[in-house]
């Protein structure tokens, strides 16, 4: 009845909330996939291995028009296009398998968004099964979906016909409360179309302040919040046998508490190891799903330093195969935000701590730097921003997610730290990478309050508050412009990124208050 609803007739097979081991033996048995010698189902998801933000669209209709911020990743296209699209699709499914599930976002349960998600591989619908909320018998027999993810491979857009870019899409209507995702096997953009939903929904309805980052809670009850781009250290640094994990990715912060949207961890496992992540290591193991990895010759051992397919390698499992979570997934306020930068200029300090005024910019900014094997073609630090930590998912414009998250910070008095997991002692190529050991000493410090009274020295570019010392690590690294030999050129570096956090704020310095745009860096 519910594919009917929906158009989709004639299938061969539906399958329906399969168990992860009923979806792995299948996913076997049609060839689609292997077993690692830890137990983890191995699966390639083709042409695509990452998402393509290019061809995501949003329905532009009564509800959307004067809500969404349209740009190029908030592409608009009319309900007429949408509502095609879905026609085609479920004429697709005709004479197929499919399989369908019920599960949920949010931690929180009066802010649960239920979702059924459709798909034509038993192995996407295991990455639905590890990533969302799974309810409970009893909860099925009485849900009803919110949302509706439909998701096909297999089925190809006509651009010439269809009003797309190419064969890939992901189309998202929040009148018909449904998404589209068609062309692509990358099981990220099911993730992310949800994140993007609720990106709008919770705080244009609910006045919850989504956010793009992890979040853990310590012994004393206090909740730290990372927030940070994809090689920053968001995942690695939340992961810490000594706190609890809330979650790694995607987050809503209420008037009262910090929760989870996932049920699971979607993480990056190119040069993983169980020395630098155990937890992440140990949890690739029955029930796992890894994508595009390559096994060492001959064997069905992961080689998880090979990149011939892609450098996003990925992992997705349910949020309990990490030992030390939070059940359930719903922390109390923050008393910490740490906003992770991975700068290959060499330039930020690695450790340092923020006014309101500047951890509104930096959180606006949302900067880092990719290095050479990230992207194609680039050799030498390329700097990204992106508003807010996560600007392809954020429907609205980034200056409400700012506004929002002012607000937060001053209401509970939280202290904000802005952390460089990147270079030191010079740029990518000249200088080294800041050790791990150092950053979790220096997040620590922060947690424990042992960085509270201390002496600080204002970095003069950027404004930020530099600690003068820090338990566990070597003074002379707290000052990035000590650590150059040549500090002349130091200069000219800092002097370069300063510029170049001034021109990308540029687009938002009409929508900003005068007291954040003082925290900009002085050139």
């Amino acid at each position: 009845m519910d594919l009917q609803e929906l158009g989709i007739e004639n299938v061969t097979q539906l399958y329906y909330q399969l168990p992860p081991e009923e979806l792995i033996a299948q996913t076997l048995a049609r060839k689609q996939g292997v077993l690692a010698d830890s137990g983890a189902l191995m699966i390639n998801t083709g042409a695509f291995t990452g998402r393509s933000p290019k061809d995501k669209f949003i329905v532009k209709d009564a509800r959307t028009a004067d809500t969404v911020h349209w740009n190029d990743f908030n592409i608009p296209i009319t309900p007429a296009v949408f509502d095609h699209m879905e026609r085609r699709m479920a004429r697709y499914f005709s004479g197929k398998e499919v399989w369908m599930r019920d599960c949920y976002a949010c931690a929180a349960p009066e802010h649960r968004i239920n979702i059924k998600v459709i798909t034509e591989h038993p192995w996407a619908n295991l990455f639905a099964y590890n990533m969302f909320l799974r309810p409970t018998e009893e909860e099925l027999e009485y849900s009803y979906p919110d949302w509706t993810v439909i998701q096909a491979p297999g089925f190809l857009a006509d651009p010439a016909t269809d009003g797309t870019r190419q064969s890939n899409f992901a189309m998202v209507s929040f009148t018909r409360k449904m998404i589209l995702i068609g062309g692509t096997a990358y099981t990220g953009e099911i993730k992310k179309g949800i994140f993007t939903i609720l990106n709008y929904i919770l705080p244009q309805e609910r006045n919850v302040l989504s956010m793009h980052c992890s979040a853990n809670q310590g012994k004393d009850g206090h909740t730290a919040i990372f927030f940070g781009l994809s090689g920053t250290g968001k995942t690695t640094l939340s992961a810490d046998p000594e706190r609890k994990l809330i979650g790694d990715d995607e987050h809503g912060w209420t008037s009262n508490s910090v929760f989870n949207f996932e049920g699971g961890c979607y993480a990056k496992t190119i040069d993983l190891s169980a020395e630098k992540e155990p937890q992440i290591f140990q949890a690739i193991r029955d029930g796992a799903l890894l994508e595009n990895v390559v096994c060492h010759a001959g064997t069905c051992r992961v080689n998880f330093e090979d990149k011939s397919i892609t450098e996003n390698t990925r992992v997705s499992y349910p949020l309990h195969f990490i030992d030390n979570t939070l059940e359930p997934s719903i922390g109390n306020q923050p008393k910490h935000i740490f906003f992770l930068t991975c700068d290959a200029y060499g330039v930020l300090p690695p450790i340092s701590k923020l006014s309101v005024e500047q951890a509104m910019y930096q959180f606006i900014s949302g900067y880092t730097a990719r290095v050479a094997g990230t992207e194609a073609g680039v050799k030498e630090p390329k700097a990204t921003f992106s508003a807010c930590f996560g600007a392809p998912f954020l429907p609205l414009h980034p200056a409400r997610y700012a506004e929002m998250l002012g607000e937060r910070m001053r209401k509970q008095k939280v202290n904000v730290w802005l952390v460089n997991t990147g270079w030191t002692g010079g740029a990518y190529g000249q200088g080294t990478r800041m050790k791990l050991a150092y950053t979790r000493a220096m997040i620590t410090a922060a947690l424990a309050g042992q960085l509270d009274g201390i002496a600080y020295k204002e970095d003069p570019r950027f404004g930020f508050n530099m600690p003068e010392a820090c338990p566990g690590v070597p003074e002379t690294l707290l000052d990035p412009r000590n650590t150059w030999a040549d500090q002349a050129a130091y200069d000219r570096q800092a002097q370069a990124l300063a510029q170049l956090f001034n021109e990308n704020f540029e687009k938002y310095a009409a929508l900003t208050p005068p007291e954040i745009l003082a925290a900009a860096p002085r050139i």
